[in-house]
């Protein structure tokens, strides 16, 4: 026990090595007596050290090569969040809660129709409009008695709240369809107050398909006001005012 106490020890204070910059992605550990040396252990230590931190996926053991510091899980889940564009969210979000709509329509109960009616008001009267909007989302994922489903949609939240190119185009499309986005949330509201599980799905995917739609526009209009900038640009380039003025 005092040695596997020990080997997980040393491998923290590597993780924090490689944490603090030291090691980063791509670089290779010092050897093994090195490494014995500096945390004064013996090299069995080290192995099950590395070991572990090889099952942790923070570092690669290559054959007679080296022992090489992998890229940590967070920064792959930065990265491949970084590709994720707005309308991919807005479509996975569409299919994911239409579902879990439906599925609340079952089971959602009278508190928790309260409380969306809450969040209902908030948005009505401007305050904390945002804040609202996303727990009238949790509480229906809530309300489907799957925490899969849940854990789904807080990441979906999380993903337009922590990437700034999502969080632009949602902001400037829910900013110009305040009413729009209330009586959606209505709708929806309303079909599960009924219990009615299709009339819930149908109005949670006309949300979506209104934002989907939305964003569309904003990106065309976007697109044309940059190719409008562009030719602006090259006619005055190539102008001949100062010839005929």
């Amino acid at each position: 026990m005092k040695n596997r106490r020990m080997f997980w020890q040393i491998a923290e204070k590597i993780e924090g090595l490689i944490e603090s910059g030291l090691y980063p992605p791509g670089s290779r550990l010092p050897p093994e007596r090195e490494l014995a040396e500096t945390f004064n252990v013996s090299r069995p230590t080290i192995r099950e050290a590395i070991i572990a931190l090889e099952v942790m996926q923070r570092v690669e053991v290559k054959t007679s090569s080296g022992v090489y510091v992998l890229e940590s899980v967070n920064e792959k889940e930065k990265e491949s969040a970084a590709n994720v564009s707005a309308f991919e969210l807005t479509q996975a979000r569409a299919l994911v809660e239409g579902e879990a709509a439906a599925l609340a329509a079952m089971s959602i109960t009278e508190p928790e129709l309260d409380a969306l009616q809450k969040t209902l008001d908030a948005m009505e009267s401007g305050i904390d409009a945002e804040k609202a909007d996303r727990e009238f989302h949790l509480i229906i994922s809530k309300a489907t008695r799957n925490n899969a489903i849940l854990i789904a949609v807080e990441k979906f939240w999380h993903l337009r709240d922590s990437q700034a190119h999502i969080k632009i185009a949602y902001s400037s499309v829910c900013s110009q369809s305040d009413k729009d986005r209330l009586e959606e949330h209505r709708a929806i509201y309303c079909a599960l107050k009924a219990h009615d599980t299709q009339a819930a799905r149908v109005a949670m995917h006309a949300h979506f398909h209104r934002l989907i739609n939305s964003l569309f526009a904003m990106s065309e209009a976007n697109a044309l006001e940059e190719v409008r900038k562009k030719s602006n640009q090259t006619r005055d380039l190539y102008s001949l005012k100062h010839l005929v003025g």
